[in-house]
């Protein structure tokens, strides 16, 4: 499909900074399976979902994954390099996204650097592959690796929030959900990000269940769309995981009438990719490149609820498939129109699967 077909203008204004507070006071759009809008708040949850869902949501936990540096051992100069660390390959080796990746080839050494910290943090560049990415191998053991990041690397704002304020201290807990647990993500679950521990007794008391899963996030879901069709775009894989008993539960959920309620579109694509043609979840760890786009036909997610994606992403594409790109272009129209918004700290929409 054309990428254009996805394409939406969105007001600068409309790009939120902050998440709102508190939480359950964000606006949520619901979008029935025929289209029809109607305009609530996170808080309304347990009053539109059904005693006998399930909510799925992603326990990723986000890294400072973000670190500067200088390529160092090789010439003259010292030039500056960035990286974004996006997969982990094993405990100590990362592939990465590099700011300043044609000053790179395999074999040199970059030293990353952090204010108040005498030391650097080394890595070696074992590879170099495309569009700016790099893997890296780090000088340390994996404990101490996990360790060092926490004071050398940055929380990775989203493009569009970093461009406009610097990271902050509140953005160590603003951008990591109350159930984060798997060390891992690059980018947050952001969907995850409007639950409460008060919200989450609402819930269980309304009889809706929820399960965890894991799907780490990576710096991918950021890069913007270079192809014109669909059918050119080649996705970055990340590594996802459901174990049986996990599986075993939302099968029955869904055998006894309950809807398989996804939490953000990373519970989505590892479910999909879970389920088999028969619609049966099995146990799954592995990584998933999954792409969604209209014409796909959903295995096992019922409910989707989602923040507001950007225009031409492979987001937008993902829940145009779910709920139909007219009505998703209708739903994101009145979301502009009545100041819903948008992006990683900004409203969700709960979107019902079209028919």
């Amino acid at each position: 499909m054309r990428v254009d077909l996805f394409d939406f203008d969105l007001p600068e204004e409309r790009i939120a900074l902050r998440p709102a507070l508190p939480r359950e006071s964000a606006k949520l759009l619901e979008v029935e399976a025929d289209g029809a809008l109607t305009d609530r708040t996170i808080g309304d949850l347990p009053q539109i979902l059904r005693p006998g869902d399930i909510l799925v949501f992603n326990d990723t936990r986000v890294i400072p994954a973000q670190l500067e540096g200088r390529r160092v051992g090789r010439g003259d100069t010292e030039p500056s390099i960035g990286v974004t660390l996006h997969q982990r390959v094993d405990g100590i080796t990362w592939k990465a996204f590099a700011r300043g990746a044609r000053k790179l080839q395999a074999g040199d050494r970059v030293a990353f650097e952090a204010a108040g910290e005498a030391r650097s943090l080394d890595a070696s560049v074992t590879e170099k592959g495309d569009a700016g990415e790099v893997t890296l191998r780090f000088a340390c053991g994996a404990g101490e690796l996990d360790a060092a990041l926490a004071s050398f690397g940055r929380m990775p704002l989203p493009p569009y929030i970093a461009s406009k304020r610097d990271v902050d201290a509140q953005d160590a807990s603003d951008y990591q959900t109350i159930f984060a647990r798997e060390s891992g993500a690059v980018a947050a679950p952001t969907a995850g990000l409007h639950f409460t521990p008060e919200l989450l007794q609402s819930l269980d008391r309304r009889g809706v269940g929820h399960v965890f899963v894991t799907l780490h996030v990576g710096a991918g879901t950021f890069l913007p769309m270079k192809a014109d069709d669909t059918e050119d775009h080649r996705m970055h894989s990340e590594i996802g995981h459901i174990d049986q008993a996990t599986a075993d539960r939302l099968n029955a959920v869904r055998a006894s009438g309950g809807r398989l309620v996804a939490v953000g579109t990373t519970s989505l694509r590892l479910l999909e990719s879970a389920a088999g043609g028969d619609g049966i979840i099995r146990p799954f760890a592995a990584p998933t490149d999954i792409f969604i786009t209209p014409g796909y036909r959903f295995r096992a997610v019922d409910c989707l609820m989602t923040n507001f994606h950007l225009p031409r992403s492979t987001l937008f594409m993902l829940v145009s498939a779910f709920s139909g790109l007219e009505t998703m272009h209708a739903a994101y129209a009145h979301a502009i129109a009545t100041g819903y918004r948008f992006y990683s700290y900004g409203d969700a929409c709960l979107l019902e699967r079209a028919a």
